[in-house]
């Protein structure tokens, strides 16, 4: 696509933005020229039009109001003076206009619009439009669903229109050069894609566990069945829930990972770090940006160390603790609410407030390996290109060394970085030991060498 044409059509858009915006406060002002109405400003014509833009336009039949929402979120980011007018003070209490909305930013010197500076343009003769405006913001609505249009999250005291009216900057890079970037390469997106090139043969869990994990399949596969066709819908809650929980490297993220590759849904992990805020409210619109997306894409979602941001809520004797309740209270409405699966992974399930226990359909333990087990992943490990030595007893090596599978793996990796520096592919007995011995540090335990 022509990145030129793109521009042009954005600017073409702005350019009637602009004189609509002028129009209304002209009407709304009862200045000369009043009796205009900004309707009568023709749109412009993208029919003959290419681009990304203007596909989007053309084939969802996009109408007034919605072009006029997409114009003003994208007006800070393409011309920004566009909306300089609506700093405009109102000089009967010398201030802004109130009906203008809007916001400003310590890091942006223009006009932020709001979903009421949308509602302001839209009533200017035609107060019924108001309700246009609302169904727009509607999760059905196209705009919404699909994630081009972004009403920011405000508190539950607040007027919901107040939220900063945005574009997702993956849609606004495309309409600009026609290739948008998947979510999992903006910096800013706080969840990542988590991928695996293992299969189920090369996870070892007993049955008990794969019987819980083929519900979580069966859910993926059915789900539509039973909620629609079987009416289950009118009975439980959206979604699947499920927690996870056992010792480190038990295999609680690979099997995430392959349910979703089983079921062809992409994984995303929450990154906590980039979720929690101490600033009030922003937890929230973080969450709400996860949600909101993964739940137009299917994805599975995937929090790792859970306890941080699920953990047992405390009572709220502080500004502090309350703050962190309401967090707590809003992720569990979301995951209430959610219609896809949502997975949470933990070293403990104690740690886990009860308040989410008792709305998993699942809890899941992944328990430390049998010696039967072991024999079996350090079959799976030492399988391909790096081979153990004759001399190695694996059943006495699984018998005797308590290891997880992704400790086992860190073992097979160490192995290999030893053989290849000898230019080998076969790990001796002395070499399994020391890094078998190294896994045993890490976690602070003593390792009792069998003869």
């Amino acid at each position: 696509m022509d990145i030129k044409q793109n521009i042009t059509t954005l600017n073409k858009e702005i350019d009637w933005l602009q004189a609509v915006i002028d129009q209304a406060i002209i009407t709304y002002l009862m200045q000369e020229g009043h009796e205009k109405q900004w309707r009568d400003i023709p749109l412009p014509d993208l029919n003959e039009s290419d681009g990304a833009y203007a596909d989007i336009v053309n084939v969802n039949q996009l109408g007034k109001l919605e072009r006029l929402a997409l114009a003003l979120a994208m007006a800070p980011h393409i011309r920004p003076e566009a909306l300089d007018i609506f700093f405009a003070k109102n000089q009967l209490y010398d201030r802004g206009f109130t009906e203008f909305g809007g916001a400003t930013d310590k890091n942006h010197n223009g006009f932020l619009p709001t979903g009421q500076t949308l509602c302001f343009l839209a009533t200017v003769g035609k107060p019924e439009a108001r309700l246009e405006i609302l169904n727009l913001f509607n999760r059905d609505s196209l705009l919404v669903r699909d994630g081009i249009l972004v009403l920011g999250h405000t508190e539950a005291h607040m007027p919901g229109l107040t939220g900063i009216l945005s574009f997702d900057e993956g849609w606004l890079q495309f309409f600009m050069t026609g290739v948008r970037p998947g979510l999992e390469n903006s910096p800013a997106f706080p969840a990542q894609k988590i991928t695996t090139q293992m299969e189920w043969e090369d996870v070892v869990l007993d049955d008990l566990v794969m019987e819980q994990v083929n519900e979580i399949y069966t859910w993926l596969q059915h789900s539509d069945k039973l909620m629609n066709e079987w009416g289950l819908g009118k009975k439980i809650k959206p979604g699947y829930r499920a927690l996870f929980y056992g010792p480190p490297g038990t295999g609680k993220t690979l099997t995430t990972t392959l349910i979703g590759k089983r079921a062809n849904k992409e994984v995303y992990r929450i990154d906590l770090s980039m979720v929690v805020s101490k600033y009030i409210g922003e937890t929230e619109k973080n969450l709400a940006k996860i949600f909101d997306t993964a739940q137009r894409k299917e994805w599975i979602l995937f929090f790792d160390e859970a306890d941080s941001l699920f953990g047992k809520r405390t009572e709220a004797s502080s500004s502090n603790d309350r703050h962190a309740n309401q967090q707590t209270g809003y992720l569990l409405q979301r995951i209430e609410d959610f219609p896809g699966v949502v997975i949470l992974a933990s070293n403990l399930r104690a740690n886990i407030d009860e308040a989410f226990t008792r709305r998993f359909q699942s809890i899941i333990h992944f328990t430390m390996p049998s010696a039967q087990e072991r024999f079996q992943l350090w079959k799976n490990a030492f399988s391909g290109q790096v081979t153990l030595h004759p001399d190695i007893d694996l059943d006495k090596i699984a018998e005797s060394y308590e290891l997880a599978g992704g400790a086992i793996i860190n073992v097979l990796r160490t192995c290999a970085l030893a053989a290849v520096r000898r230019q080998d592919t076969v790990v001796s007995p002395n070499e399994l030991m020391a890094a078998i011995r190294k896994e045993y540090k890490k976690e602070n335990r003593t390792l009792i060498t069998v003869a």
